[in-house]
């Protein structure tokens, strides 16, 4: 991702926090444009793309207009004690152009940053995902389990190609 992708918001981590174009395009739009736009936020690691992600995109789309999808930054992933196969920026640029998603944001350590940087009306959580405090105006979704959840792992999937 170049630096033109890249928008900086103050937070109280003081931490820069990528934005896709799209994201940037609703960010600027004027209160009742914004108004209008009921945006939905979920995320993920989204390290090697299965149809438990596709699931949790789609479910999420049925729930507003506008996905914002949050990708776990590679140095929280290494922090949990895996090292992903995909960079941050590859898998930002995966994610982005898959058909339910309007907009990418690299994920932060404090969800509340992230949180504050989209105003989503909703957040999605998949069901293997813990959930965090509710902010004030926020509808939470847990989605149910999906198909055979433990066929879907990230990590048995990396463990099965030898990775």
């Amino acid at each position: 991702m170049t630096d033109e992708n890249k928008n900086t918001k103050e937070s109280p981590a003081d931490s820069e926090i990528y934005a896709s174009d799209s994201m940037k395009k609703l960010l600027a739009l004027p209160s009742e444009q914004r108004a209008k736009v009921k945006v939905v936020l979920t995320g993920g690691v989204f390290d090697i793309i299965h149809l438990g992600h596709l699931y949790t995109l789609y479910e999420a789309r049925k729930y507003g207009n506008f996905i914002v999808v949050a990708v776990a930054r590679d140095d929280m992933i290494e922090k949990k004690g895996r090292k992903p196969v995909h960079s941050q920026e590859y898998r930002a640029k995966i994610v982005e152009a898959l058909k339910p998603v309007d907009a990418v944001v690299l994920g932060s350590e404090n969800p509340d940053d992230i949180i504050k940087f989209v105003k989503p009306d909703v957040i999605v959580y998949g069901y293997d995902q813990h959930e965090f405090a509710q902010p004030q105006g926020v509808k939470i979704i847990k989605l149910t389990q999906f198909l055979e959840p433990e066929r879907l792992k990230t990590n048995k999937i990396i463990k099965e190609l030898g990775l």
